[in-house]
């Protein structure tokens, strides 16, 4: 009863009366908590409600969905069903999931499905309803494997041929750079390949080349490289520190690990690599090709990571050339860096009409000191001492890794000459030279970047400005910092996931902003208020550009600048 009476009271209350009596014999609390709202969610037993009415209209999901075209996946996936057994998931509906995962940086399949589950717009953009349960995780897993990499380059594809007719795609100019991407292994799980006592004469009576086996030559070789390097790094200052912390907080040494003599047990198909000031791990190599109109992503794959640049760059020109070519485009002109640099490389652009601007790397020397090179016969000729010839050895000789042409003069020539200390050693007799086979490519090379060497440094930095800002977003933001399967095939999958998934992403901006200049174009109070606000700043900047010789002619006055 006391209660009700202080309610009634406060309610005959104004808030003059209120403010006067400075809340003088009122409750306070009482009436504060009259103002305060509070709710209970009491759980119906019927639901009236439509996941369309939940989801705004202007969601990003219905706008991809409205844009993209899924259909074509039917046709493309078909020959990898049959025609017995429980009925798959739809295609389409795996794809819209991937596509959920890249755009939000989930590399998880259980925490991607956990996601879609939670998610009342994304289960409209996968048309299942609120109580329809989603694939399991392990679904997604298994049907990533089934489809061939070729139904992820459709898509790939697909997205790109909407990219092109929106004028997004030039094809003028290509900038290529790659980015190791971590395999889902561990260095623990190096195993030692198995030493074969004559492994060339097994291989040919088994008419295989294992990548389980080493030959011992070889096992050697890499024996001894390590043997070097633990002795180097002994000396001060030269401390090899590669490892991890152990348990107790000591520092565990790593071991000299090579692709030649270990692999993965867990991913063979991942190989042993670094960055330099980074630790060595498990990886890929992924490898994107970038038009330099808009950015848009013309070409991805995936490589073995101790494959060098150079060595998939024909790999990614075929796949840019094919897109291409189903667009009415082609390739004018490819940058990249020094990585990409070596014969093959610039014989492939030369014989494809690409003009390519690559930079020779560190080895590459365009003239020999003290010598000549005499190209009709072959030869170099030496400027000093006794003149001696450098005539050609042999055209096919293996140094390293390269295959070169070795020149070299005869003894009896450089027998007296004063200069044969200095130019051949204190042990040698005579001069030696060794030319790549593929010297002439790499001559015209530097030719052209010396010629145009304003031209070629805008270019270098336009390809920097251009892929590497690319790359940062895949491998930051979509998803393409860590491969979650195994396998070089499904690598190459995850890197076209990733890319469709920028491209897709560019699209949908591209497309919004071109909506937005449309409605600005067809509205005449905003064309008024443009043309208005263009003729202001055309007699502003023109006042401006014109005010000293205002001053000069109207004031007559001096203008003065300072600094």
């Amino acid at each position: 009863m006391m209660t009700k009476a202080k309610n009634q009271h406060i309610t005959n209350v104004s808030v003059a009366q209120l403010i006067k009596t400075n809340w003088t014999n009122i409750d306070k609390e009482v009436y504060t908590r009259k103002m305060q709202g509070k709710k209970d969610c009491i759980p119906k037993i019927m639901y009236q409600v439509s996941l369309n009415d939940l989801v705004p209209q202007n969601n990003y999901y219905r706008i991809i969905d409205k844009q993209l075209d899924l259909r074509f996946l039917y046709e493309a996936t078909k020959p990898y069903y049959g025609t017995e057994g429980q009925e798959s998931i739809d295609p389409v509906v795996f794809f819209k999931i991937c596509l959920v995962g890249y755009l939000n940086n989930i590399n998880s399949d259980r925490k991607l499905i956990e996601y879609c589950s939670d998610s009342l717009s994304v289960r409209l953009f996968l048309k299942y309803d609120i109580d329809e349960a989603l694939p399991w995780h392990s679904t997604i897993s298994r049907t990533r494997q089934l489809y061939g990499e070729e139904v992820f380059l459709s898509l790939f594809r697909k997205i790109l041929s909407l990219c092109v007719s929106k004028g997004m795609v030039r094809g003028k100019r290509q900038a290529i750079d790659s980015a190791l991407i971590k395999a889902n292994a561990s260095m623990d799980s190096l195993l030692e390949k198995e030493v074969m006592e004559d492994v060339e004469t097994y291989a040919n009576e088994l008419n295989e080349n294992s990548e389980y086996k080493v030959s011992v030559s070889k096992k050697k070789e890499v024996a001894s490289r390590h043997a070097w390097q633990s002795e180097n790094y002994k000396h001060p200052g030269t401390e090899y520190k590669e490892g991890k912390e152990g348990d107790g907080g000591d520092f565990i040494q790593s071991k000299f690990l090579s692709n030649r003599t270990h692999y993965s047990a867990t991913d063979p198909d991942s190989r042993i690599s670094t960055k330099p000031g980074k630790p060595r791990n498990l990886n890929y190599l992924g490898q994107i090709s970038v038009d330099n109109a808009n950015h848009v992503i013309t070409g991805a794959t995936a490589d073995f990571a101790d494959k060098r640049d150079s060595q998939c760059l024909e790999k990614i020109c075929e796949q840019v050339k094919e897109s291409f070519e189903e667009n009415n485009l082609k390739i004018n002109q490819l940058v990249t860096d020094t990585g990409y640099s070596s014969g093959e490389a610039l014989k492939y652009c030369e014989e494809n009409g690409i003009d390519a601007y690559i930079p020779n790397f560190g080895r590459y020397k365009p003239e020999r000191e003290g010598f000549i090179y005499n190209k009709e016969l072959d030869q170099y000729e030496c400027l000093k001492g006794n003149k001696a010839v450098l005539t050609l050895q042999n055209a096919n000789v293996k140094n390293g890794e390269y295959v070169v042409k070795r020149y070299s003069s005869s003894k009896e020539k450089c027998a007296n000459c004063p200069f044969l200390e200095k130019c051949c050693g204190k042990k040698t007799k005579y001069k030696k030279l060794d030319d790549s086979i593929h010297k002439e490519y790499y001559d015209r090379m530097h030719q052209k970047i010396t010629e145009e060497k304003e031209y070629a440094t805008r270019l270098f930095r336009s390809r920097t400005s251009t892929v590497e800002p690319v790359l940062g977003t895949l491998i930051n933001h979509l998803n393409m910092k860590k491969v979650n399967a195994r396998g070089i095939t499904l690598a190459t999958k995850h890197v076209l996931m990733a890319a469709l998934t920028y491209n897709l992403k560019k699209y949908i901006k591209f497309i919004n902003k071109s909506y937005a200049a449309n409605c600005i174009a067809k509205s005449p109070e905003i064309r008024t208020i443009i043309n208005d606000t263009s003729v202001f700043l055309s007699i502003f900047i023109f006042c401006f550009l014109n005010l000293s010789t205002l001053q000069k002619y109207l004031l007559r006055k001096p203008i003065f600048y300072y600094k």
